[in-house]
């Protein structure tokens, strides 16, 4: 199976997940079900979710409640977007090819959408129907996981600093640590708790962990390049807002070439980490290598 393959079927697992255990639509207060569904079931690419799935099948061991896990990632991930395009942020008008969720809902119901589907994920890998099976002390360690990632000295720390750093003149090392913790995070929560979820042994922990703070670091660079280079199609949102906000990015240090090569650099020390697993960690692998060939 090749690697776009596998992406595939993978995003087509967690989105049929996704659709059939989050709420219907009409269910009250239909507004807010409603709006959790426009932008949860909007499309996107699902490399949480999939990193997840991945390190779990890199470890090899049984993982109850993977699908649970891995999508209570996509549902942190999608509240952050709603959040992150709201006027009092990066007032953005598209995601994902459609209108930001405040243009649809208006800000009251954003707000509260983004709230909704943060306090579900939490849901999801607490609930014993969905985690059937889970040992309770790695059940545990998988919700601490999530809340790290996601809280804030993780994702929403990496927010508060991105906001702050907006029009300032920031060195590289200040920007390092705001995207370290702002995208780092949750990709690195991502493969930890799919390594968790199958039981990997304190070595493997270590070495995915290394793997997954090399992707996510390969993954901003990528997206400051294509916020310089991509298209609103092909992004599905409006392109070189990072200079119009006045954010320093990866190609405002290094220019688009330079930024391209250190992504290349973080990618290969990324594969190198996995050197102590065989082919199950192939995937991982190649989504490496896919964070910087892709288009959006």
């Amino acid at each position: 199976m090749t690697i776009k393959d596998y992406l595939e079927d993978k995003r087509l697992a967690v989105d049929r997940f996704l659709d059939e255990v989050a709420p219907a639509a009409v269910t009250p207060p239909a507004t807010l079900h409603e709006s959790m569904r426009y932008s949860l079931l909007a499309g996107g690419k699902r490399i949480r979710p999939i990193l997840a799935i991945a390190a779990a099948e890199a470890v090899g061991g049984e993982a109850p409640g993977l699908m649970a896990v891995a999508c209570s990632l996509e549902l942190i991930h999608t509240y952050s977007l709603i959040h992150d395009d709201l006027p009092a942020m990066d007032n953005d008008d598209y995601r994902r090819g459609k209108p930001t969720n405040h243009k649809v809902y208006g800000e009251a119901i954003a707000i509260l959408t983004g709230d909704a589907l943060l306090t579900m994920a939490f849901d999801w890998i607490s609930r014993p129907d969905l985690m059937k099976g889970c040992d309770p002390a790695r059940q545990i360690r998988l919700i601490q996981e999530l809340a790290y990632g996601a809280g804030n000295r993780g994702m929403v720390g990496g927010q508060v600093l991105d906001i702050q750093a907006e029009n300032r003149d920031i060195d590289l090392p200040a920007l390092q640590t705001i995207h370290k913790h702002k995208t780092g995070m949750l990709i690195r929560a991502a493969v930890r708790m799919g390594a968790i979820a199958a039981g990997a042994t304190e070595r493997q922990l270590d070495d995915l962990t290394g793997y997954a703070e090399d992707i996510g670091l390969a993954f901003q660079i990528a997206d400051d390049v294509l916020n310089v280079i991509g298209t609103r199609e092909e992004l599905g949102k409006n392109p070189n807002t990072d200079a119009e906000r006045g954010k320093k990015t990866y190609p405002a240090f290094y220019g688009v070439d330079g930024a391209r090569q250190l992504a290349d650099e973080c990618v290969a020390r990324a594969v190198r980490r996995l050197s102590s697993f065989g082919p199950t960690a192939d995937p991982l692998r190649e989504i490496a290598r896919y964070i910087t060939a892709r288009k959006h």
